[in-house]
């Protein structure tokens, strides 16, 4: 009988440390890229910090979203990282709750444009970047999104594909250069179809591009800050635009998935990534810009990111709802109008 209630006990034992090794995982939904770095910067150091486990999925917006949704009766993940008009899809489709800022150290570190990307208080940015030209700055001039279209320039030109992240928010900016910058990039979209047979390419990924700029088939192409790094490696005079309508861009967020069981946990991760030092190590490997204003990083750390109060505050970044509402649209007008 002794050794069956020792047993018994033991199994007591295990099941309750069990029961505590499950209450100490916590479930992250992020995206592929650079895991690396984030488990040396941010994983690692977290599990460190909170004597849990992190559990890392990983994979493309769409997918990562339809499991939080399949999942949505019992949640499968406890927080994710997604951009800013997927959360506001997220919040329509009741898949994540509003975010307790009090609970966040950090949250009074960010910049304005982070602290609540959506209005709605169900997002907190954590890094944004800035989509602007790189042009030849002894081919041409670049004032104004305007000037891609110019006669003398535009046969040089790649401009990204309306699919890709860069897409929309260049053709945003280039319709308020062209004065026709309704919601649904009409005005814009047609401005470029009526010279789809001059731009050299509408690329769907960046990397092409550096290669396009070092054969000189391109002399200027809109990008995202986070692609600019390899064009200062070309032995070519290439500069970073500051047009007269400004800089556009994105930002990736954290939520909260509604339902979740390690909310706390959720919180204190997302404080800890939001923290000087964790946001200034990413910063410095490149990973990622800075949301966090206090973070300081060295001139050569600065011109490979997005980083500073000036170039925060001057973004003009596309309102989620009407990326959300138009972009069945934006893909309709775009086939219609300037094709594959």
């Amino acid at each position: 009988m002794k050794k069956v209630i020792l047993a018994s006990g033991v199994a007591l034992m295990l099941g309750m440390g069990a029961a505590h090794a499950q209450e100490k995982t916590l479930t992250i939904s992020v995206y592929a890229f650079a895991q690396d770095e984030f488990k040396k910067i941010v994983y690692d150091p977290f599990e460190k910090l909170c004597s849990c486990k992190l559990v890392v999925e990983t994979g493309n917006s769409v997918e990562r979203l339809a499991k939080m949704e399949a999942n949505k009766a019992n949640p499968v993940v406890d927080m994710a990282v997604v951009s800013m008009a997927d959360a506001l899809a997220a919040t329509r489709s009741d898949l994540i709750e509003k975010i307790d800022t009090s609970k966040l150290s950090n949250f009074d570190k960010l910049y304005d444009i982070a602290k609540d990307p959506n209005g709605d208080g169900m997002s907190v940015g954590y890094t944004f970047y800035a989509t602007s030209i790189a042009y030849r700055t002894d081919k041409m001039k670049i004032e104004s999104w305007a000037d891609l279209l110019k006669p003398e320039y535009v046969e040089h030109v790649a401009f990204p594909n309306v699919t890709t992240n860069q897409g929309p928010p260049a053709l945003y900016m280039l319709g308020q250069a062209l004065g026709k910058d309704s919601p649904d990039l009409k005005g814009a979209i047609e401005a470029l179809g009526e010279k789809k047979d001059e731009i050299v390419t509408f690329y769907v990924k960046s990397s092409q591009l550096v290669q396009l700029m070092q054969q000189e088939e391109i002399w200027a192409a809109p990008i995202g800050r986070f692609s600019w790094a390899p064009f200062t490696k070309l032995d070519l005079p290439i500069g970073w635009a500051t047009p007269k309508e400004g800089q556009t861009g994105g930002m990736n967020v954290m939520v909260l998935a509604k339902g979740s069981k390690n909310q706390e946990l959720a919180l204190q991760f997302m404080d800890f990534w939001l923290s000087t030092e964790v946001q200034a190590k990413l910063a410095e490997a490149l990973v990622d810009s800075p949301a966090n204003k206090e973070v300081k990083v060295s001139d050569q750390v600065a011109n490979n990111i997005t980083y500073g109060q000036e170039t925060a505050e001057s973004l003009k970044l596309i309102p989620s709802d009407v990326a959300l509402d138009n972009r069945n649209a934006w893909l309709s007008e775009w086939n219609a109008k300037v094709g594959q």
